[in-house]
């Protein structure tokens, strides 16, 4: 594992077992539980060859919301939008040191996150062309007004593969604002494929903070396992 701080950030990298590695960003909520979904990741993949960077010291309620809203739950505070400012800092600086430490360029790149790191997963297809792959996991896609935004945008470049999952009781929230997570989630993982987007939107066991690492994990071994098709004359 390589480790480093860059610009408050903490990122640990483990590389594949070669440079061109397809490599899976992580934006995780701390140090441990990336170290929790590498180990996890192993367990799915063992002996693969693919690369992994988890980072850390985001400001959550901030750095991974496109917008502001209101504060999800009482007694918390606003989200404030800071997406675009990190997905800048990540795709101009986070990401080109990754490879650079790599030394090559994968092969293919995906996204992931759980929770607003699942929300930033998928926004971040419709404003970066850097990554074709990825895991909403348990993504808070309840938020106020993404599914117009969806609607009025495109992707900047057509995902090869989007892999959508919520746990089976997040919808029996009491909250009304988290209650239409497990069906727009739903919904907008079949209006992928109904785009000819390889997707899976799957069930998971339990609410919204169980076993999130495990989870996550599955999500991303579900990513390495799409194949790329051929390429044609190839």
């Amino acid at each position: 594992m390589i480790g480093w701080t860059q610009g408050g950030r903490a990122v640990m990298l483990w590389p594949g077992q070669t440079p061109e590695a397809p490599l899976l960003w992580l934006n995780a909520g701390t140090a441990r539980q990336g170290e929790e979904v590498q180990a996890a990741l192993q367990a799915f993949c063992p002996g693969g060859d693919w690369a992994l960077a988890a980072v850390s010291g985001l400001d959550w309620d901030r750095d991974l919301v496109p917008w502001d809203a209101p504060a999800p739950a009482p007694g918390a505070a606003p989200l404030t939008g800071g997406a675009d400012a990190y997905l800048a800092e990540l795709t101009g600086q986070l990401l080109p040191a990754a490879e650079a430490r790599l030394g090559g360029v994968p092969r293919w790149r995906g996204l992931a996150g759980y929770s607003l790191g699942g929300l930033f997963a998928l926004y971040a297809l419709y404003r970066t062309d850097r990554f074709t792959r990825a895991a909403s996991v348990s993504g808070s896609l309840w938020f106020p007004g993404l599914t117009d935004y969806l609607a009025g945008h495109a992707p900047a470049v057509r995902p090869r593969c989007l892999y959508f999952s919520i746990g089976r009781r997040e919808d029996r929230t009491r909250n009304p604002l988290l209650r239409p997570g497990r069906a727009r989630t739903e919904a907008i993982a079949a209006g992928f494929a109904a785009a000819g987007v390889e997707t899976v939107f799957a069930l998971n066991p339990g609410g919204h903070f169980q076993d999130p690492a495990l989870r996550t994990a599955r999500g991303l071994a579900w990513l390495l396992d799409r194949q790329d098709p051929p390429v044609p004359g190839g």
